[in-house]
């Protein structure tokens, strides 16, 4: 598939699109109508995870790329595997914390090209706070009217690097926070561990504010695709577990393994 717009110009629609279904989503939170049901893995979808679907579907399609997200027709891997660029969705991460009210939810967009994200859109609607970027164009960070630049690392750290830092920062999910997470975070004993949802963890590294994000809990590409594009803009990454390679995309079966990001 010959792409014609630029990295720049697919951020750009992105960003658009996440911006728009996180409206219609805070129109539906405020509401406090969400219409809750309960899927085959017993998650929850709320009318905010369809609007928003709807909304970056409509928005994404302009791209001509295709489009394989949380909430969309689920594609065989006999298909999946031709593509060589595609956006992958999650249009309400944290569907959990949305249903509790507690604001830490996201939308997830990301561009993926050969199996790996390229450029990451994440927006947080009660925060009003959006983080957009890729390796060509930098990664910023827009709380309100305010746009900061995340500068990357000069180098990419290694966990041992990490271990040596005096005082550490460990991110543990709000909702999902496993006992083998919990045994990982008991070898770190004078770390200071802060508790959030959805993909508001990842950036959390992204901004230097925490150190190590360890997850030994069931994800979907998904959720960590977007996060991870921005990671990787800025000289971090998320790891399988034994820290060989980084998570891969598009695999037959869409769940990611145990990982580690920093």
């Amino acid at each position: 598939m010959n792409i014609t717009l630029s990295i720049t110009d697919l951020l750009q629609i992105a960003r658009t699109a996440a911006l728009e279904a996180g409206s219609a989503i805070m129109q539906i939170y405020t509401s406090g109508v969400f219409d809750v049901s309960i899927k085959a893995d017993d998650s929850p979808l709320t009318k905010a995870d369809r609007a928003a679907h709807e909304i970056i579907s409509n928005a994404l399609a302009a791209t001509g790329l295709p489009i394989l997200s949380e909430e969309g027709k689920q594609l065989p891997f006999e298909q999946r595997q031709q593509w060589e660029w595609y956006w992958l969705v999650d249009p309400l991460d944290g569907t959990k914390e949305f249903v509790k009210r507690n604001g830490e939810f996201t939308v997830n967009i990301a561009l993926m090209h050969h199996n790996k994200p390229i450029a990451g859109v994440i927006y947080a609607p009660v925060l009003d706070t959006l983080y957009f970027g890729s390796a060509v164009t930098g990664v910023f960070k827009e709380a309100g009217e305010k746009r900061t630049q995340l500068m990357p690392l000069p180098e990419k750290r290694t966990l041992q690097e990490l271990q040596q830092l005096p005082k550490l920062t460990l991110i543990a999910s709000r909702t999902h926070l496993s006992p083998e997470t919990a045994d990982f975070i008991r070898h770190f004993p004078t770390a200071d561990i802060i508790s959030m949802g959805s993909s508001l963890k990842f950036m959390l590294l992204a901004e230097g504010k925490a150190d190590l994000y360890p997850r030994f809990a069931p994800t979907m590409e998904w959720d960590t695709a977007a996060a991870h594009a921005i990671l990787n803009a800025l000289n971090k990454g998320v790891y399988r577990q034994e820290l060989q390679q980084e998570l891969e995309y598009n695999k037959p079966d869409l769940l990611n393994p145990d990982f580690i990001a920093f």
